[in-house]
């Protein structure tokens, strides 16, 4: 079977779903790999050191996959780029399908389509999960981004001259993103404290150093956030406020804040109010890392940093993963490499999927000429 890699064109996309590393192991699990000249470059991968695993370079994105089978990306085909693939193509990506205007396109053009983010938080799919591990990697790199726009020390510093107090850094969300952060920021000497709707957080938080915001619950609440997972629970009023009253004054206090929370398929939720904001000190420093849904931070703009009347700087870095494009293309086409050979059939050298399987059948968005997806209610 062919595999086709495109270099990617959208703005500021720095990273590429194919390394020299699992170019070499494709290749040597028998399939043909072609790639577009080029492609790997923005994330420091040049061509030679992809010539060298067996790929073949092309000279233009129509060679790359105008006969693939598979074809390798990191954000969903865009159309100038569904015109050059065959009909029946399986495309491997980062779909966003609830914000994706072109599903219908890619149906009538026949391409099946595995949307990599919607593949289930569970064991087997583990090695697979996208989403864990380019959210690792954008945790830490918020933290390096906002202790760069910082204007103050981010440890303790003594000195003759006097003692520089630590910064105080606030963490709203810990999920694998929110976790990094706390561990970097407390590498860097800062003073943490972090939120979660999952009370078994906690343990994690405290382990790393940081300190837990604690949102007093009833014997009920503790039932339903720990049935779920902490995901899915619905607050009660009561919990809500006593929540918003307990982050508006950790938010205020802090010198750094950074929210992590995402809801897949959906706007992320609003964490921090302007009002809240507003009462932070001049050059406290903000990074809304999901912006890009419609931000946890009222007056984010996703590709923009703000600076309110107060002095304080919201960074709405879109794609914080594209920060780091040669540790995050690394990760992230493990990821995929992982997911084909779960299906590989190494007898024919060829990719056998099942559509029923639980890590495909929640994926496949599109398939058969028709549009799978539904956005969740």
């Amino acid at each position: 079977m062919l595999i086709g890699v495109l270099r990617e064109t959208a703005p500021e996309e720095t990273r590429v779903a194919l390394t020299p590393e699992t170019g070499k192991k494709l290749v040597g699990m028998g399939y043909k790999v072609r790639m577009e000249s080029g492609a790997g470059l923005a994330a420091m991968f040049v061509d030679s050191a992809y010539s060298e695993a067996g790929v073949e370079i092309c000279s233009s994105a129509a060679a790359a996959v105008a006969e693939a089978e598979i074809i390798l990306k990191v954000v969903a085909p865009s159309s100038e780029e569904v015109a050059l693939m065959k009909k029946g193509a399986l495309v491997l990506a980062i779909f966003a399908p609830h914000l994706n205007e072109f599903l219908q396109l890619y149906a009538d053009a026949g391409l099946r389509c595995l949307a990599m983010e919607l593949i289930p938080r569970t064991t087997r799919a583990q090695s697979s999960d996208i989403l864990s591990s380019q959210a690792n990697v954008a945790g830490y790199k918020a933290v390096l981004m906002a202790a760069n726009a910082y204007q103050r020390m981010m440890p303790m510093l003594m000195t003759a001259a006097g003692t520089i107090k630590p910064a105080r850094v606030l963490i709203l969300g810990v999920g694998v993103a929110g976790l990094q952060a706390i561990a970097t920021a407390r590498r860097l000497g800062a003073v943490v404290e972090a939120s979660d709707l999952r009370p078994v957080a906690r343990e994690q938080v405290e382990s790393l150093g940081g300190k837990w915001l604690d949102v007093p619950m009833s014997d009920e609440e503790k039932s339903k956030a720990l049935g779920t997972g902490g995901y899915a629970w619905q607050p009660s009023p009561q919990y809500i406020a006593t929540q918003a009253e307990i982050v508006d004054k950790a938010v205020a206090a802090a010198d750094i804040v950074i929210t992590t929370a995402l809801i897949p398929g959906r706007r992320a939720p609003v964490l921090v109010k302007a009002a809240t904001v507003a009462k932070m000190k001049p050059g406290s420093v903000i990074v809304d890392m999901a912006v890009s849904a419609g931000g946890n931070v009222e007056g984010a703009k996703a590709g923009e940093n703000v600076t309110t009347d107060n002095g304080v700087l919201i960074i709405g870095e879109a794609n914080i993963p594209a920060r780091v494009a040669t540790e995050t293309s690394s990760l992230y086409s493990r990821n995929l490499l992982n997911f084909l050979q779960l299906f590989h059939d190494s007898e024919s050298a060829t990719l056998k999927l099942d559509t029923e399987d639980d890590l495909v059948k929640p994926t496949l968005i599109v398939d058969g000429g028709q549009v799978h997806y539904s956005k969740p209610a």
